[in-house]
């Protein structure tokens, strides 16, 4: 009983998700469509849980060839939502070899319904809404990024 009662360390804060975060590093990312089209995104890299926690909230808008790739470090469920977050996004969800496994388009700001990978990904890429569309990405098209190791 008395461990119980013992003082409790001191825990690290979590992230500030009261404001955007500061803009996190950039790194190329190419993704080819089943044509052979390239095209090529300039996107922040979500590397740590606090920078996934935060991800795009509150950034009034994406630039067209910009977004965020979170790296989930491993293949596991990713569930996303839209908390905070006041521009609609397309998701993009990545297989560890690169592949799309599936696109959530035009998700709600601010929403707090979940948006699921449907299977297990490496990595879940966020882009500015109709993005996917306007390219014409589809799922099963390949996405080049130094994490999925197929950069030239």
């Amino acid at each position: 009983m008395l461990l119980a009662l013992a003082p409790m360390p001191a825990v690290a804060q979590g992230p500030d998700i009261t404001k955007a975060q500061p803009e996190l590093p950039k790194e190329r990312l190419v993704i080819t469509t089943r044509d052979g089209v390239q095209h090529q995104f300039n996107v922040e890299m979500a590397l740590t849980p606090d920078q996934q926690t935060v991800g795009l909230m509150f950034r009034p808008s994406v630039p067209p060839e910009g977004g965020m790739l979170f790296d989930w470090g491993t293949s596991r469920d990713s569930q996303m939502w839209m908390r905070n977050t006041i521009t609609p996004l397309d998701m993009v969800f990545i297989n560890a070899d690169g592949t799309i496994r599936s696109i959530a388009e035009h998700t709600v700001p601010e929403s707090l319904a979940i948006i699921d990978s449907r299977g297990q990904v490496r990595a879940t890429l966020e882009l500015a809404a109709g993005t996917t569309a306007r390219l014409n990405i589809r799922v099963g098209d390949r996405v080049q990024q130094r994490i999925f190791g197929n950069t030239r």
